[in-house]
């Protein structure tokens, strides 16, 4: 059984770390150990593991403390490290403290840049700009003590030992942000050093005092309080930001797919239900134009069927029977889009499909309607279960399949769905746990619902402002595309900055000042129109000048709000 205690051979992360500054390489130390460390070479950018014979070096330029090492990664001529600069204690895992980045640094090993050509300079600092977009990733997670990339039920069903290995080996690679950028640190065999970091959220919440509205019977359960933890872990396969990722790949990987975790303790007794979402496994797009709502359309390829059948393959191999809930819309594009799914999902036998449109049985506030979806699943809900294990760590329960959930961008409807089945599988366990009688809910006790309630409200709002976005998302985009490995970098090839045509030239605030200039000027000549007939023939010349450039600005809007540059969208 695993436990917050300290196990003989748990394999431990060094927690804080020493950087020196030499003018001609970097030193990373374990303040804890010093004699463990290594360099990187500020030409190159080669890493080496630190020689114990070392004591005759020179004094650094600059010594600073660091708390982790995120990884290394080599643009067009110069290698960047990644490390933690800041962190904040969020809460534990198990027992485990688990830790969010509050900042980022890069240090630069690219020398071997001053001998580059003006463009190859030139894309190097595009790039870089793409990458400093990293150090504001908001959402990521890390231990220095457990791996918080694998749930409950699979940790539990790993063989004995499993804590021993590198927190890099145990960890689930669909879930490590910084996967591709661990390969030096790997290669160097630097294990003590490597962090695998999720992007999700991690909440605890305070404890339950359901005691206090308990009967005597039951009012020692102020001494042994239940406690929750919500974990969302996203996934790394087809990272992008909303509307400009979209749907799956021709592998099946879909944008947005998260699992989400709700853990209850108590007594010694943990248990755990898994949920994920995902968007539609359909290739399709909708493209960013100026429109409000830019239109969805699904893209006719020949593959289409074997991309769903490959996604449902995986998560049945993965977490056993599906459920597919389908929350959109069933009219106008939303609709058109939910009935190329259905019509996909009638070939796979094996996993049932729900439609459910959120939007016209709950609307905006009537979310008690989901007890309609409830019951059209309530059946194969019980049957899936949850994941029960003892104080001893023996196994009692286990969950035997998954619900997976999607809207459009499976953020406000999904959450409050998943939210929404959470509750009803949280009943179940703590009854299960002898925290609940079977005439019992959690939405008896009001201090308590409230607080399970804003869990799962913070953290929706917490994976929709990565999925979302804040900054520019296109950036946003290609700096994902560039961290994740997606984009490969030819030192070769042309710049992927120099693009002939219409997407090159800022032609947005041209187009802009003409319409409005030309909106003013038809307005003030209609206004003196009544003077003379060359008045009247200014005011239509501006007229037609400002309509001729807004239907331009119309038709091309695609080119204006321009694609990704380094990957396509597929």
């Amino acid at each position: 059984m695993e436990t917050g205690s300290p196990a003989k051979g748990r394999f431990k992360l060094y927690e804080k770390l020493e950087l020196q500054e030499f003018q001609e390489k970097f030193v990373i130390k374990s303040m804890e150990s010093p004699s463990h460390g290594f360099s990187i070479d500020r030409h190159d950018g080669n890493i080496e593991p630190l020689d114990d014979d070392d004591t005759n070096a020179p004094s650094p330029s600059k010594v600073s403390t660091i708390y982790g090492v995120v990884g290394t990664i080599r643009l067009l001529k110069g290698t960047y490290i990644i490390v933690i600069t800041s962190r904040k204690e969020v809460g534990n895992f198990l027992g485990f403290p688990v830790y969010g980045v509050t900042s980022m640094n890069f240090l630069s090993c690219n020398e071997v840049l001053k001998q580059s050509t003006s463009q190859e300079k030139r894309d190097e600092a595009h790039f870089l700009t793409l990458l400093k977009t990293v150090e504001s990733t908001p959402g990521l997670y890390y231990s220095y003590e457990t791996d918080i990339t694998l749930n409950l039920q699979r940790r539990w069903q790993l063989a004995e030992g499993w804590i021993t290995k590198p927190i890099w080996k145990q960890a689930d690679p669909r879930f490590v942000w910084n996967k591709n950028l661990l390969d030096q640190l790997i290669e160097q065999k630097l294990d003590e050093f490597i962090i695998p970091m999720i992007q999700g959220n991690i909440l605890k919440l305070l404890t339950f005092n359901l005691g206090l509205s308990f009967q005597t019977a039951q009012l020692k359960l102020k001494e042994s309080p239940a406690t929750l933890t919500l974990v969302s872990r996203r996934c790394t396969r087809r990272l992008g930001t909303r509307m400009w990722r979209r749907g799956a790949n021709l592998e099946g990987d879909v944008a947005n797919f998260i699992e989400t975790e709700q853990v209850v303790e108590v007594n010694g007794l943990r248990s755990s239900l898994l949920q994920i979402r995902g968007s539609i496994p359909l290739l399709w797009e909708q493209i960013v134009d100026l429109s409000y709502k830019p239109q969805l359309r699904v893209i006719n390829h020949e593959q289409t069927s074997e991309v769903v059948e490959r996604h449902f393959h995986d998560l049945v191999q993965r977490y056993g029977e599906t459920i597919a809930l389908d929350l959109t819309d069933k009219q106008g594009d939303e609709g058109q889009l939910s009935a190329a799914f259905a019509s996909e999902m009638e070939k796979l036998p094996d996993v049932r499909y729900i439609s459910f449109d959120f939007h016209h049985i709950c609307g905006s506030s009537n979310f008690d309607n989901l007890r309609f979806l409830c019951d059209q699943i309530a059946e194969d809900f019980e049957k899936q279960g949850y994941f029960l294990a003892d104080m001893e760590g023996n196994i009692l329960v286990e969950q035997k399949g998954i619900i997976r959930s999607n809207c459009i961008d499976c953020l406000d409807r999904t959450n409050v769905t998943q939210s929404y089945l959470a509750q009803k599988s949280l009943n179940l366990q703590l009854q299960r746990m002898g925290v609940l009688n079977s005439s019992e809910c959690i939405s008896m006790f009001p201090e308590d619902y409230g607080k399970f309630r804003t869990m799962w409200a913070e953290q929706g709002d917490e994976i929709s402002l990565e999925y979302a976005g804040t900054h520019a998302l296109k950036g946003d985009l290609d700096a994902m595309d560039l961290i994740s490995g997606r984009y490969n970098i030819n030192r070769n090839g042309p710049s992927p900055f120099q693009l002939n045509g219409f997407e090159t030239l800022s032609y947005l605030p041209v187009a802009s000042a003409l319409v409005v200039g030309g909106l003013t000027l038809t307005s003030l000549t209609f206004q003196q129109v009544g003077r003379n007939a060359q008045q009247f023939v200014s005011s239509v010349l501006w007229a037609g000048v400002a309509a001729g450039v807004m239907a331009v600005v119309k038709a091309n809007g695609r080119q204006f709000c321009s694609r990704p540059r380094l990957c396509g969208l597929l």
